[in-house]
C-alpha cells in the first residue's frame, strides 16, 4: 500500500504523535486512496453531492461515487473534525487498518459558536488531542467529513473519549463553501471537558510540542509523571494506560478542566443515527426532523 506522506498527504499522527493534529484539509476535495480530488462547489440549490469533481463540468461527485458503487453523499453523515480527523492522512489510516474503502469527501466549513481546545485526557498514541467547547463569540473553520455507515462505525471507534453529538446548525451556524449553512452535523466533544489555560479558560489548540511542553512546563506533578520533554511525554504515555489515567487526575486536581455542560443537552448516544438526507439546508428546507430516519 502506498504510504499516505508518499502521496503528499503529511505525517499520520497515529503513528507520528508529535506531529498531532496533522495536516488539514484545506480546499473541499474528496480523499481517494491516497489521493486528495478536488471538488468545487456549486452554489445554489444543488447540495454536496452535485459538486463538480475535476475539471469535467458534468462529472459529479455523487456520479463517481455511485459508477463505483459507493454509498451517494446524500446516505451518508457529516462529521465535523476539530483534530486529526481533518487530516486526510489520519483519516485514509483509520479506514486503511479496517480495510473499509477510502473514499470520503471532505470539505472545509465555517462554524460559529464553536473554539477548539484540547481534551483534558491524554490518547492513546501519547498526545493531547483536540476538542471543541462552546464560545458564542467565536467562529473556526472546520473539515467536514461525509462518512458513510462503515466508515462512521470505524471513526467511532477511535473516539471512544467522545460522545459523538449531533450539533443543531440554528445554534451553531454551519456554513459550506457553496453558501450552504447545514441544519446539523455529527461532532465529538471529550467526555472529560477541554484544558484550561493560564486565565481559567480554555485553552486553545496548538501544535503539539508546544502544547506538551506548556504543560510540563506548569506542572511538576506532570514532570515527574511524563518529563521531562514532549518526546519522553509520547514515550511514556503511549506504553502505559495507567499513565495515561495518572495524566487525567494531574488536570483534574490541579484545576485544568473546563466542563463543557452546554453540550450536554446533545448527548444521546443512542440516537438513530441521521443521514445527510435527513439534514434539509436552512433556508432551503424544514430543519431537522422532527421524526428521524435511520441511515445506513
Amino acid at each position: 500500500m502506498t504510504s499516505v506522506r508518499a502521496a503528499g498527504l503529511g505525517a499520520v499522527p497515529a503513528l507520528e504523535p508529535l506531529s498531532y493534529p496533522g495536516r488539514p484539509v484545506t480546499a473541499p476535495a474528496l480523499l481517494d486512496g491516497d489521493a486528495l480530488l478536488p471538488l468545487t462547489a456549486v452554489p445554489g440549490p444543488h447540495r454536496v453531492g452535485g459538486w463538480r469533481l475535476g475539471p469535467d463540468p458534468d462529472r459529479t461527485l455523487d456520479d463517481v461515487l455511485g459508477t463505483r458503487g459507493l454509498s451517494l453523499t446524500g446516505r451518508r453523515h457529516p462529521v465535523l473534525a476539530v483534530g486529526s480527523n481533518a487530516s486526510a492522512a489520519q483519516v485514509a489510516y483509520k479506514l486503511a487498518q479496517r480495510d473499509v474503502p477510502v473514499a470520503v469527501p471532505m470539505v472545509p466549513v465555517r462554524v460559529g459558536g464553536l473554539g477548539v481546545g484540547s481534551s483534558a485526557h491524554v490518547g492513546t498514541p501519547g498526545y493531547v488531542a483536540a476538542a471543541p467547547f462552546a464560545d458564542p463569540h467565536a467562529e473556526v473553520t472546520l473539515v467536514a467529513g461525509w462518512l458513510d455507515a462503515a466508515q462512521l462505525a470505524v471513526v467511532d471507534a477511535t473516539e471512544a473519549r467522545y460522545h459523538r453529538i449531533l450539533l443543531p446548525g440554528d445554534r451553531f451556524p454551519m456554513t459550506l463553501p457553496s453558501g450552504e449553512r447545514l441544519s446539523g452535523a455529527y461532532l465529538y466533544v471529550s467526555r472529560y471537558g477541554v484544558l484550561a489555560g493560564p486565565d481559567g479558560r480554555p485553552r486553545p489548540a496548538g501544535a503539539q510540542p508546544a502544547l506538551l511542553g506548556a504543560l510540563l512546563a506548569g506542572s511538576a506533578a506532570l514532570r515527574r509523571l511524563l518529563g521531562p520533554d514532549p518526546k519522553t511525554w509520547v514515550k511514556r504515555a503511549s506504553a502505559d494506560a495507567a499513565v495515561r489515567a495518572a495524566a487525567r487526575q494531574v488536570f483534574r486536581a490541579e484545576g485544568r478542566v473546563v466542563p463543557q455542560p452546554e453540550f450536554t443537552p446533545y448527548v444521546d448516544d443512542d440516537a438513530e443515527v441521521l443521514t445527510y438526507d435527513d439534514l434539509p439546508p436552512i433556508g432551503g428546507g424544514t430543519g431537522l426532523r422532527g421524526s428521524p430516519t435511520r441511515g445506513d
